[in-house]
């Protein structure tokens, strides 16, 4: 049995019901299998076994009050999985559906996305299964604070820096760090995603919607392609989603399809920037359902399915696909569907949003497909341009910020695409992510010897 048939065993063996940390470990490791023989020395020194075993996992109670007075509890969780390459970094996600082995799938990934973007961070990622919908802003006040009077343990500006991630927005960023300033008596750039006001950096709530529109185009240049006039489906409808839209008009391109988790939209005439103006407002202010956009303009809604099940049951003309909702959420048919209906390129604004069955499919039909870790990178480059930025106690610009985060991108598409040749799979982005990401990780875990 091959090193890398070995760790994946042992990972399925030892979390048995993990399976999105499953289906994220043999996604990277199956595609490292030509770094074995080319580095001995990472066999050697047990890399492989050690990059799939968090550095530590903290599991802990949310005890909180709501408006009734009734004591509610929520679990907690912070996987730092890895801080060979520079301190943790990952966000926080608060979401009934997590759970241990949703957040070490992403903290997993966090280590590669993180190692593409060349700063310096490692990777980890944390959260709760606490639902902020239907709850009062008081409520969510109580609960981002009664979280912080944990994590606060395990986290700083050198040691772990949070962000958000879903459910986690400005609202929850700016509770829980008016808490960690308030019991650490520090003024510090432990999380990012803060307000401008108190630290936070321009471009950062647009940049992983924006620098998934920006790795898509690079790939769609390599086929002398662009986003002019191209039909664009998106999935979601929160903060990647709606400046992935923004971005797309901007270049050109219609966005047709937006998302909830109760239903789609499809607007034929395209989401153009007065609508996705009204989008962020219905989301980020009155946190209404996208059934409300179908009410306002017109268009069609869909009950109860997402963007890509809609496709394929009405045979929806796409050109250019970003999912940017939640994990596995387009599958194999649906992928299907896509290729049929004329899509050429998938890029993922979400982290794992496709399931292994469709990317088998979509790198077996020459459609461009960039992986989460890649695609999606411009989210965590710029909370680590924030990081920068808070050290030197400085804000850069919009325009500033916007060029770093659009020249990090092309350097992440590059490195994806130069890995893959130098690794004898041209052309092929997952290949290319994970063995770029891989790599700088992996000789710094050997550089510092077993520890």
């Amino acid at each position: 049995m091959s090193i890398i048939n070995a760790v994946i065993e042992k990972v399925k063996q030892m979390d048995p019901d993990q399976r999105e940390f499953h289906q994220a470990v043999i996604e990277v490791m199956e595609t490292l299998e030509p770094t074995t023989t080319r580095h001995p020395d990472f066999v050697k020194s047990g890399i492989y076994e050690r990059i799939v075993e968090p550095e530590r996992a903290v599991i802990f109670r949310v005890p909180w009050a709501d408006d009734k007075g009734n004591v509610q509890v929520n679990r907690g969780f912070r996987v730092q999985f890895n801080n060979a390459i520079g301190p943790f970094k990952g966000g926080i996600r608060f979401h009934p559906s997590v759970n241990l082995g949703i957040i070490k799938f992403l903290g997993f990934e966090q280590i590669f996305k993180n190692s593409l973007t060349t700063l310096a961070m490692g990777g980890a990622k944390g959260g709760s299964d606490f639902d902020p919908k239907g709850k009062s802003d008081f409520e969510i006040m109580r609960f981002c604070q009664a979280f912080m009077r944990e994590l606060f343990r395990h986290v700083g500006p050198e040691i772990d820096v949070p962000a958000g991630d879903i459910g986690v927005g400005a609202r929850e960023i700016g509770y829980m760090y008016g808490y960690y300033k308030k019991i650490r008596n520090e003024h510090t750039g432990v999380l990012t995603g803060k307000g401008l006001e108190y630290g936070g950096s321009l471009i950062r709530p647009e940049a992983t919607g924006y620098g998934t529109v920006y790795f898509a185009a690079e790939m769609l240049a390599t086929r002398g392609m662009d986003f002019k006039d191209k039909l664009v489906a998106v999935s979601g409808s929160g903060n990647v989603a709606q400046y992935a839209i923004e971005k797309v008009n901007e270049l050109g391109g219609r966005v047709i399809t937006i998302c909830d988790s109760n239903a789609t939209v499809v607007d034929q005439e395209g989401i153009d920037s007065e609508k996705c103006c009204y989008i962020m407002e219905l989301k980020n202010i009155h946190r209404g359902r996208i059934k409300e956009y179908a009410d306002k303009y017109n268009t069609v809604c869909f009950d109860g399915l997402n963007v890509w099940d809609t496709i394929r049951e009405n045979g929806i003309k796409v050109d250019i696909a970003l999912p940017c909702a939640t994990q596995n959420e387009l599958d194999g048919e649906n992928a299907e569907a896509l290729i049929k209906n004329g899509c050429m390129c998938v890029a993922e604004g979400a982290n794992m949003p496709s399931t292994p069955e469709a990317i088998k499919i979509f790198r077996e039909s020459n459609v461009l497909y960039g992986p989460g870790k890649a695609a999606n990178a411009g989210g965590v480059a710029t909370s680590g341009l924030e990081m920068c930025q808070n050290s030197m106690k400085l804000s850069w610009t919009r325009e500033e910020v916007d060029n770093r985060l659009l020249m990090i991108m092309k350097n992440v598409h590059k490195t994806c695409l130069d890995a893959a040749e130098a690794y004898g799979k041209k052309g092929d982005y997952v290949t290319g992510a994970n063995i770029a990401g891989f790599i700088k990780v992996a000789k710094a875990m050997h550089a510092f010897g077993v520890v």
